[in-house]
Order: C-alpha cells, then sequence, then structure tokens
C-alpha cells in the first residue's frame, strides 16, 4: 500500500512539475542576423502567444523558424526565447523554452515574455 502511494505521489509530481530540460549547443560561427518579420496577426484563439523567429542550429548552418502562434502548455507560463551567447569556445545556442511566471524579478505573463532576443 504505501509502494502505490509513494507510485501515486511520483506521478501526480511528473504531471503538474513542467519539464525543465533545455538544449544548449555549440557553434563555431556566428548566427546570421535576424531577418525582417512583418508585425503578427491578430492570434487565432485569445491564450495564444506569439512566438517570434529565430534561428536554430542545424549541423553546421542555421535553419530560420518563422514566428508563429503557440499555446502556453500552463496557466502563467511565459516565452524564454532562444538566444546565443559568445564565449572562447564559440556561440553557445540556449533553446526557447516556456517557464514560470516570476513576478519577483519582473519576468513573464500568461501572454508571452521573451528575453534574448536573438543574439544577447
Amino acid at each position: 500500500m504505501k509502494i502505490r502511494s509513494a507510485y501515486g505521489l511520483l506521478l501526480s509530481a511528473a504531471l503538474v512539475l513542467p519539464a525543465t530540460g533545455q538544449i544548449s549547443v555549440t557553434i563555431g560561427v556566428a548566427p546570421p542576423p535576424i531577418p525582417y518579420e512583418p508585425p503578427p496577426p491578430p492570434p487565432p484563439e485569445p491564450e495564444m502567444v506569439w512566438v517570434s523567429g529565430f534561428w536554430v542550429p542545424q549541423g553546421h548552418h542555421y535553419r530560420w523558424v518563422s514566428g508563429h502562434y503557440d499555446r502556453p502548455p500552463y496557466p502563467g507560463a511565459y516565452w524564454s526565447h532562444p538566444h546565443y551567447d559568445r564565449y572562447a569556445d564559440g556561440w553557445h545556442y540556449d533553446e526557447g523554452h516556456w517557464d514560470h511566471e516570476d513576478h519577483e524579478h519582473g519576468h513573464g505573463h500568461a501572454y508571452g515574455h521573451e528575453h534574448g532576443h536573438g543574439r544577447d
């Protein structure tokens, strides 16, 4: 009985807590400049969030991912935009992800918050 309760608790925690895995990749060359994208159209549904376009590494090249609307995975989620950081060994790509609201530090709101606009 105790084992069943422990499994139930672990399963509940896994379903409630968001996945925080994030990918960081090192690339030798800088990402291309961010191309112009026109302002986004109105959202197809009120809860949808605009995710601005970004360059994603693909092998030894970059591939442009156009801006698009996405649905936050849970209430209070905000979009943390992918970004690149320069280090001695090259450019590090940090993948975009959904994150929790953080009112104490002035980050996030339910309808999207971006930081890291391309080349931080």
